[in-house]
């Protein structure tokens, strides 16, 4: 076993995100987070009171592993907007895990789609499609919530195996959906 200063709250929330990771929200504990971390339970119960506790520090990490995920898209991306839809859907796919553990679990902080967006942890993302589509800050939040509805129906669909994934037929519902909902945004301010 490691010496008891090599284990830190930080390492046990990493193992507890790897953990998420690879086998879901449900399989982090105290014994799991030991075994992945080659020590005894007695670490992990020191730096956390409660295996809540350590599945909430994964959480955050699970939170801004998924914010650097979204925002990874080309530099000559035609639609940026496009880009972080087909991403979050991407997501639910590739990190299944991450995905039910970040969106239905029940974990998150904010308890709705309205708190989600007010949320500091979404303002980069808002900044960066408010800047690409050249709208407000109150015109892109609306946009934002057309989106979010139709991209997150879609990802959890595909998440929980109710539809397969058809990349095409995905994209150009999101356009339609963000072309429409920008439209309207412009209409409202004439």
């Amino acid at each position: 076993m490691p010496p008891r200063g090599k284990i830190t709250r930080d390492s046990i929330a990493e193992a507890a995100f790897r953990i998420a990771r690879a086998r879901g929200a449900e399989c982090v504990n105290a014994r799991s987070v030991a075994e992945e971390l080659h020590c005894s339970t007695q670490p992990v119960l020191y730096h956390f009171a409660t295996v809540e506790e350590v599945r909430q520090a994964a959480y955050h990490r699970a939170d801004r592993f998924h914010s650097v995920y979204l925002m990874t898209i080309p530099e000559d991306a035609a639609e940026p907007m496009l880009e972080i839809g087909l991403n979050y859907i991407r997501f639910a796919i590739e990190e299944p895990h991450l995905f039910r553990f970040l969106f239905q679990s029940g974990f998150a902080v904010e308890r709705s789609l309205p708190e989600m967006v007010d949320s500091d942890e979404l303002k980069p993302v808002l900044g960066f499609m408010g800047e690409a589509m050249g709208l407000g800050p109150e015109q892109t939040r609306e946009v934002f919530l057309t989106l979010a509805l139709l991209v997150h129906g879609y990802a959890s669909l595909i998440a929980s195996g109710g539809l397969v994934y058809d990349e095409k037929a995905v994209a150009a519902h999101l356009e339609r959906a963000c072309r429409g909902a920008a439209l309207a945004m412009e209409e409202e301010t004439k």
